[in-house]
């Protein structure tokens, strides 16, 4: 009965926030000081179900919680937090680097990639002691958080690049280094997560024909409801509002990077008519897909100088 009253982990979206993902793009990029000064320079312990993490710290200390052990880590540090991973921060207020968060699309694409040298499905962490391999890291990490300011021709190609470069070189530090963290990574045996990860994969094989729920609960050999119970316990959204989620965020990028019509834009995710799909957006984003576009246009517009 005690272990009942254990306060669950909570899970984000980023950390503090549990709404939809709040960019139509598969990465989203900050400082550091940007979020967790607002924390008091201390986020607590939460888990992503669908989001991984790469931390740069450039400058300062971090006492970093990565699923279950504590570690004190310096300046020149690469952290990397996969999905599902229970992780905290607490920060020096002098703190210095940057956060780049990839949804599971993006992370399951470089995963698929990089094949067996890919690090972003193991919770690790790397101190740099080389100032050849730190200046590599940095100058990556700018480039990329430089460029995801910045609306230009060709953005999201460079930042599929430059990303796929830093994984790169994650994976060498990855061949290079050992640390005892990967002890307490993620328990691949359990069958509760493994369920929800082949839901994922699942989702994303199938989204755009909006299958039932039913239908992939069978293809797992699972039940609707242990489906949901899962979805829940471990994601703390239902099983079909992971479906919805994954839906929304495509309709967000076809309206932000094409110039697919709405009825096209629809069609293209399975809905049966356009009135549908601007009710579903509508409902998840309180914008019809018509404002949301002319809202992306306008911030995706340079301002004259």
């Amino acid at each position: 009965m005690a272990a009942s009253s254990i306060p669950p982990v909570p899970v984000f979206k980023l950390y503090g926030e549990t709404q939809h993902w709040p960019t139509p793009d598969l990465l989203h990029c900050e400082s550091i000081p940007e979020r967790s000064q607002l924390h008091d320079w201390h986020i607590r312990p939460h888990r992503h179900v669908d989001l991984v993490h790469i931390l740069w710290v450039s400058q300062g200390s971090v006492e970093l919680e990565l699923e279950g052990t504590s570690h004190h880590l310096q300046s020149n540090t690469a952290i990397i937090v996969p999905a599902m991973a229970i992780h905290g921060f607490r920060f020096s207020p002098d703190v210095q680097g940057h956060i780049i968060t990839l949804a599971k699309p993006l992370a399951d694409h470089l995963h698929d990639v990089m094949g067996e040298h890919s690090t972003l499905r193991k919770a690790d962490f790397y101190p740099l002691s080389s100032s050849h391999q730190a200046e590599r890291m940095a100058t990556l990490v700018m480039q990329i958080a430089q460029e995801y300011r910045q609306p230009a021709p060709g953005r999201n190609r460079l930042l599929e690049a430059l990303i796929q470069a830093l994984v790169v070189e994650l994976s060498r530090l990855c061949s290079v280094t050992g640390n005892p963290v990967k002890r307490h990574a993620l328990r691949q045996s359990d069958k509760g997560r493994q369920h929800l990860e082949r839901y994922q994969a699942l989702v994303e094989a199938h989204y755009r024909t909006q299958p039932s729920i039913e239908q992939l609960a069978e293809q797992l050999g699972v039940s609707s409801a242990h489906l949901n119970m899962l979805c829940r316990q471990l994601a703390g959204r239902s099983a079909l509002q992971l479906l919805h989620e994954r839906l929304l965020l495509e309709a967000k990028r076809q309206l932000t990077y094409t110039n697919m019509t709405i009825g096209q834009v629809s069609d293209s995710l399975g809905f049966s008519e356009p009135a549908y799909f601007t009710r579903f957006f509508k409902r998840n984003t309180t914008l019809s897909p018509r404002d949301f576009r002319l809202r992306q246009m306008a911030v995706n517009t340079p301002s004259p100088h």
